[in-house]
């Protein structure tokens, strides 16, 4: 995290117990002003109609919504060695991402996905010499020989143009080739085979014995049995994109009670006769190796004989043939396919090892052309990043296309990934729907105010003597889950604080983050009472990205409330803000708590929109754009403040009432740990004060 850049304009002024203030790749255009608090707890004024007196804040400001992005399309490298879409990631996959070790040398390293994002963005095309076209936005970074570069160049807060791509930029990463395509090619099926069998002869010493011996491992056997059982090689399974030679398709990773040796091997005869490419001809055996081997075959013999008998150390994929027959058939293979290979000491006896040339990159090449089936051998983790060389990938050209088209991003834990073979920074950005005690310009999404030491204060304050344990709530000013939270990991001291000195918490957030303390927050449930509250306004996807750019869709929180549920919490869902005659129809709120309600909330509070000072002036500023013909109804409904009148109140009340019912969605009380902000009132529906049944813009 640096410290460059950062002038005297990004200080708030007034600011107590100011550490630093600092810049990260992760948050473009926003500064993080790190303090010491002098406290935690914030009490909640009496005149609030909350139902709770205390709040614990550990930021002020919100960077919540996507600045960098990619298009849906592109391909991720999973911790698997496989590769996905970016736009099917989800929270808790496992990805390849980057760290630097204590030597100052940027590893591969496995890192989950913490939160998964999307929004729509002005598209920009990159160019590399490798044929590789990348479509992301104008803010995403790559990293580059000199460092992190955004795709085009813009205006820093230090008055600095930003670095970018340019033509001839250096990208850092294996390149497109390290990236897996879908499909085999001519021969691989009849390589794959060839390899494995072959491998696994060799290392079981027992070449007299039935393939298959104790040392094949199940995903090799399941796949080996399903080439054998599903057209098997020359079959139409056996070349091309066919799903059949995919390790996922059906029947991958089953191995049917009853199909031993004998029965494989019958089965490939089998086949094989079926398969003869002329009468009275019968097709060769998998275990013979062809004349002329051609590169399908070569790249399947590799990953069989990868299966069987390779090893992955320290990052490092070794192969380890174990005769010199086989060496010899390794390395011409290797060697076919454009692979440089030396040769090194084995740690097993008798034998010598095979090392690809050319660090990671190579490697992770290997992999996507022979797609061996065992993950351990596929793992790149612990292995140097190296810096571009002359065949790295470089910028060709940057244009903008002038598209406006979806995009998405990820939070990791490293704060990167390998996204097309390059790597990818993380995206973050600003949410302009949140609270904020700044102005409704620069400030309201570019000054992050994080309370580094808020754990240490908040367990002294709670061990005072005068403390009476009541309810704290979370997520009513700023998001304690916004993407920064990944970076500074304040949550878990703070729910850890909270459950020790028996106070009871809530949480409500809209940030999938959340995830990666559901352990913490389950075992802090079984000593107090914990609630979690989710915020799902609507279902429109269209229209929620254009609302909140790149906040969790409603797909994704409503998986968020699954899996809080999932870990035996209660989980309450603020439907909230509803937009007037946008989002408040029947029909529209019944599917929306149709939905909720499948996801196993227990329970919903409906709250219609409300515009503080600030707020006010953004979201009209947006509806007189995106809806001009509802602009002046907005001015007349809350001509008289922040809250919609009254009228309108009434019957948003008696619209939702037995909707809530239906779903059943209206208990007061629906667990006896659920903290009071998640209830729904019913029966009146006018509170007395007109504050009531109204949400800030968040």
């Amino acid at each position: 995290m640096g410290t460059d850049g950062v002038g005297a304009d990004a200080v708030l002024p007034g600011m107590a117990g100011l550490l630093r203030s600092v810049r990260t790749p992760e948050f473009a255009g926003a500064v993080f002003h790190e303090v010491e608090a002098r406290s935690a707890l914030n009490r909640v004024g009496p005149s609030s109609p909350v139902p709770f007196g205390w709040t614990v804040n550990p930021y002020r400001g919100c960077a919540h919504a996507c600045t960098y992005c990619l298009r849906g399309d592109t391909p991720v490298l999973t911790a698997g060695g496989r590769s996905r879409p970016i736009a099917d990631l989800r929270p808790g996959d496992e990805v390849i991402g980057t760290v630097t070790d204590g030597h100052g040398r940027r590893r591969f390293v496995r890192t989950p996905v913490l939160a998964h994002w999307s929004t729509r963005r002005r598209a920009q095309r990159v160019s590399l010499d490798d044929g590789t076209v990348l479509v992301t936005s104008a803010e995403h970074r790559f990293l580059t020989r000199e460092g992190w570069a955004h795709v085009r160049p813009g205006r820093c807060r230090s008055s600095a143009d930003r670095p970018h791509l340019t033509a001839g930029s250096a990208l850092v990463g294996p390149g497109a080739a390290a990236m897996p395509a879908e499909g085999h090619p001519a021969g691989w099926a009849e390589g794959y085979l060839c390899g494995l069998v072959r491998a696994d002869a060799v290392r079981s010493r027992r070449s007299a014995e039935p393939f298959p011996s104790d040392w094949v491992e199940l995903e090799a056997l399941a796949r080996a049995h399903h080439l054998l059982t599903s057209g098997g090689p020359g079959g139409p399974d056996a070349t091309g994109p066919g799903a059949a030679n995919r390790p996922g398709a059906a029947g991958a990773g089953r191995v049917p009670a009853g199909a031993g040796p004998a029965g494989a091997r019958q089965a490939a005869a089998a086949r094989h006769a079926s398969a003869a490419p002329a009468p009275h001809r019968a097709a060769p055996s998998p275990t013979v190796w062809p004349e002329r081997p051609g590169p399908g075959w070569s790249a399947g013999f590799l990953g069989g004989v990868l299966d069987a008998s390779g090893e992955v150390s320290a990052g490092v994929l070794r192969i380890t043939p174990g005769d010199e027959q086989l060496t010899r058939a390794t390395v011409d293979a290797l060697r076919r396919l454009g692979f440089r290979v030396a040769s090194e000491p084995s740690g097993r006896p008798g034998g010598r090892s095979l090392r690809v040339l050319g660090g990671a990159a190579e490697q992770l090449r290997l992999v996507a052309v022979a797609d061996p089936a065992l993950a351990r051998v596929r793992d790149v983790a612990g292995a140097l990043v190296e810096e571009p060389r002359d065949g790295a990938p470089r910028v060709v050209d940057v244009q903008d296309t002038g598209d406006i088209v979806p995009m998405f991003d990820i939070t990791t834990g490293t704060g990167d990934f390998v996204a097309a073979g390059v790597v990818s920074h993380n995206c973050f950005a600003r949410n302009t729907h949140t609270y904020l005690d700044l102005d409704a310009g620069t400030d309201f999404d570019s000054q992050i105010v994080v309370k580094v030491n808020v754990a240490r204060v908040l367990e002294r304050e709670l061990a005072r003597p005068g403390w009476r344990r009541e309810h704290v709530a979370m997520g009513t000013n700023t998001d304690p889950y916004q993407r920064a939270e990944g970076r500074y990991r304040l949550m878990p001291g703070v729910i850890g604080a909270l459950a020790r000195s028996g106070t009871p918490f809530s949480v409500l957030t809209k940030g999938t983050v959340l995830t990666r303390d559901l352990p913490d927050l389950a075992a802090a449930n079984t000593d107090v009472r914990v609630g979690v509250g989710v915020s799902v306004a609507l279902l429109d996807r269209e229209l929620q990205s254009r609302l909140e750019p790149g906040t969790p869709s409603p797909r994704a929180r409503l998986d968020l409330v699954r899996r809080i549920t999932d870990a035996g919490l209660p989980c309450g869902v603020m439907v909230a803000p509803v937009l007037p005659w946008l989002t408040d129809s029947a029909e529209a709120l019944d599917a929306l708590l149709a939905d909720i309600a499948a996801a196993g909330a227990s329970g919903a509070t409906v709250l219609a929109l409300h515009l503080r000072p600030g707020t006010r002036e953004w979201f009209l500023g947006w509806l007189g754009r995106e809806y001009p013909a509802l602009l002046p109804r907005y001015e007349r409904l809350y001509r008289r403040g922040a809250y919609a009148g009254r009228d309108y109140r009434e019957a948003l009340a008696r619209r939702v009432a037995p909707l809530l019912a239906r779903h059943g969605l209206d208990r007061p009380e629906p667990n006896p740990r659920d903290p009071g902000w998640t209830r729904q009132e019913s029966g009146p529906p006018a509170p007395p004060d007109p504050r009531a049944g109204q949400l800030s813009l968040m």
